[in-house]
């Protein structure tokens, strides 16, 4: 029933289209949206990717989210762009073709709004593989449940060095680990230098304030500076890979197994 309200929502973007090739020529504006693409069997549609995208090396670069590059896109002839929704339209509107649709779409906000997105993309991009979306619900949800969770108070961080951001349950992540049984703290902060008005001047003071029983992190690089920082506390730290928890969408399923595995580890320590 979901996914057939989500259809009616595109459906005027999927009938322009139907006039087009079997496979719409597609600018993908963010990487992880390039990454749904191929996921949904697109990948040969994709003509032209942002210029933060690694996935897709060889083909033309189109700017950023928040400043595309005009000419680049107009010399791409797409058919559709897709694009972040925290793009802005009106810069969308002046950098995009007259004619060419711009679906500007979510993913960040919860596990409900990434699935919304690979629906929604799979009905712009034609995908025959549409039905993946079905099963990547089913399968998130039961890979969550066999995380190994026992409501353990968490603090989920995107690293512990320069500026460490601290995921709540209003991010992707958050809404993710809650939903395999973690006790995730609220606060969606990024730590930096105390300003007015801010809670905490810097990491310890964020874990001292919390006192979670773990600290998870998606940026292994970082190791060093995490053990420096909370390990005189005695504090639990589990490195995740960010490649695989920090674009939302297919990816999310193998960092929650490798969050299985590394579960199964601690609970041998």
């Amino acid at each position: 029933m979901r996914f057939l309200r989500r259809l009616l929502a595109v459906f005027v973007c999927a009938i322009g289209l139907a006039q087009a090739a079997d496979c719409p020529r597609i600018v993908s504006q963010s990487p992880y949206l390039t990454m749904a693409l191929e996921w949904l069997g697109r990948a040969e549609c994709i003509v032209g990717v942002s210029r933060y995208d690694s996935f897709r090396p060889a083909l033309p670069r189109t700017g950023g989210i928040l400043d595309p590059d005009a000419a680049a896109i107009a010399a791409l002839k797409p058919d559709v762009v897709v694009t972040s929704d925290r793009a802005d339209a009106a810069t969308l509107a002046a950098a995009v073709p007259a004619g060419v649709r711009v679906v500007r779409l979510g993913g960040f906000g919860s596990m409900a709004d990434t699935e919304a997105m690979l629906e929604d993309l799979a009905l712009v991009s034609q995908s025959p593989e549409g039905g993946k979306v079905t099963r990547y619900r089913r399968g998130w949800f039961v890979l969550a449940k066999n995380s190994g969770a026992r409501g353990e108070r968490v603090l989920l961080l995107t690293a512990c060095g320069d500026t460490p951001y601290s995921y709540g349950r209003r991010h992707v992540l958050g809404d993710l680990f809650f939903s395999a049984g973690f006790n995730v703290l609220e606060d969606d902060v990024a730590v930096r230098p105390l300003r007015a008005g801010e809670a905490f001047a810097d990491l310890p003071a964020l874990v001292a304030h919390h006192r979670p029983d773990i600290v998870f992190t998606f940026d292994r690089s970082t190791d060093d500076t995490c053990r420096a920082v909370l390990d005189p506390a005695g504090q639990r730290i589990i490195h995740l890979d960010g490649k695989n928890f920090l674009n939302p969408g297919p990816r999310l399923l193998d960092g929650l197994k490798e969050l299985a595995a590394a579960m199964r580890h601690e609970a041998t320590q």
